[in-house]
């Protein structure tokens, strides 16, 4: 039995009559994260050769790899987690509407012909994405009991290494060959074909009750769910960390790959294969053992479901900055293994917090504000700001201006760190489940 298989048994429920679909359920949530995240992050290894032959300066790359998608997922995401919530809505049937048109934009992605082009089919593809993970936490919440929630969260997150990593290798292999244009085309197909069979994969579970309540509660309106969401001081720490995580781990995804690219000299092809394998095997391990300790330990005290990402990211940091520093790409991407896999580890513990820190009528909501501010702040300005900074110091240190960005970079890492420390002292008394 493989690892993923192994996890996913794990975090299905115990009834018998329930475990296989719930099993199933998970494993074809995370066949479509991967491909979100393929979709998304993909533009990433693009971004060289694109601004090449578009003539792009690093600013505009910034826009394009993070602003465009993120303005317009952030601010559909929560309305989209709204209906979510709904008892009456069809979850599976949102979800795949919404793997068709994000897939649709990243082929039309391959079709742009100029900046403006590509980047409102950029923004098509964020349109397209904010229906996805409110409503897949939402499913993966009613069916999985409180205990084994962070592993089953964590489960579905592997979507994000997994899916970065097929970006980078796909994306930089096939650029090297056939060009970044057939790139784009060939990894929004598949999720096309997906989303046509999607519905007759799993079911719509509202019939169900969640896992850990007895009875359908009272709707909340919008403006409820929100109170809802920011009504413990836990919920705003972990919103604080989880934004700076994703504002440094975006800025970083786009500019460590150009990093190897400019200063290391490597092409598309060899960056996305080697670090692309190396950093998504990271990244994989990473989140998987962040669900397993949040779920292991926390059973002792809740505290300790956000002990592996405080922890983890204070580790991080100076491991990084060495990383960052050498001159040997080799040693580079060895040193960047660790913190990377330390780094993935508080995606399965923190929505599975967020979570619980809400009633289940909220728990999509609770998702789409957290993706909301890590993808605005994170995604949204991450690789901009980082863009931004390199131009700033290109005049003083030339090509060389990424690595110093990128090694102020590794040091805020102690800032999530800090805050994730913080909402750990609130869980025991903050919880309203798992």
């Amino acid at each position: 039995m493989s690892q993923n298989d192994a996890m996913a048994a794990a975090v299905t429920a115990p009834a018998s009559d329930t475990a296989t679909p719930v099993r199933r359920m998970l494993w074809v949530l995370l066949a479509v994260y991967i491909l979100n995240f393929l979709d998304r992050q993909i533009v990433n290894i693009l971004a060289e050769p694109i601004a090449r032959d578009l003539s792009l300066s690093d600013a505009d790359i910034g826009l394009l790899t993070g602003l465009a998608f993120a303005l317009f997922y952030t601010f559909l995401g929560i309305p989209i987690a709204r209906y979510a919530d709904k008892p009456t809505t069809n979850r599976i049937g949102l979800i795949s509407v919404s793997l068709a048109v994000w897939s649709g934009m990243t082929v039309l992605c391959g079709m742009a012909q100029n900046f403006t082009q590509l980047l409102l089919a950029r923004i098509g593809v964020g349109v397209g994405e904010a229906g996805c993970t409110p409503a897949a936490h939402s499913l993966i919440t009613d069916r999985v009991e409180p205990a084994k929630r962070a592993s089953a969260i964590a489960f579905y997150g592997l979507g994000i290494p997994i899916g970065s990593l097929l970006g980078l290798i796909v994306g930089g292999l096939v650029a090297d060959q056939w060009g970044w244009r057939v790139a784009f085309m060939v990894v929004g197909v598949p999720g096309i074909l997906l989303a046509l069979v999607l519905p007759m994969m799993i079911k719509e579970v509202r019939h169900k009750a969640p896992a850990d309540t007895a009875a359908p509660a009272a709707e909340f309106n919008v403006f409820g769910a929100l109170r809802e969401v920011f009504g413990t001081r836990a919920f705003l720490y972990i919103a604080i960390a989880s934004s700076f995580t994703a504002f440094l781990g975006y800025g970083k995804g786009v500019w460590a790959l150009i990093l190897f690219q400019r200063s290391h000299g490597l092409s598309p092809g060899e960056t996305g294969l080697l670090l692309g394998v190396a950093l998504g095997i990271a990244g994989i391990l990473g989140t998987w053992l962040g669900g397993y300790l949040a779920d292991r330990f926390g059973k002792v005290d809740r505290r300790h479901m956000l002990t592996t990402p405080a922890v983890g990211m204070a580790i991080a940091a100076p491991i990084l900055f060495v990383g960052y520093w050498v001159d040997e790409w080799h040693v580079a991407i060895a040193l960047l293994f660790i913190p990377t896999l330390l780094n993935a580890a508080y995606y399965g513990p923190t929505f599975a917090c967020v979570h619980g820190l809400v009633r289940p009528q909220a728990r999509a909501m609770a998702s789409a504000v957290m993706l909301f501010l890590q993808n605005l702040i994170g995604l949204g300005l991450g690789p901009l700001l980082f863009g931004i900074a390199s131009e700033m110091l290109k005049p003083s240190v030339g090509v060389e201006s990424v690595r110093y960005v990128l090694y102020g970079a590794a040091w805020l890492g102690l800032i999530p760190a800090f805050f994730f420390w913080r909402a750990s002292l609130r869980l025991n008394a903050e919880l309203k489940s798992g």
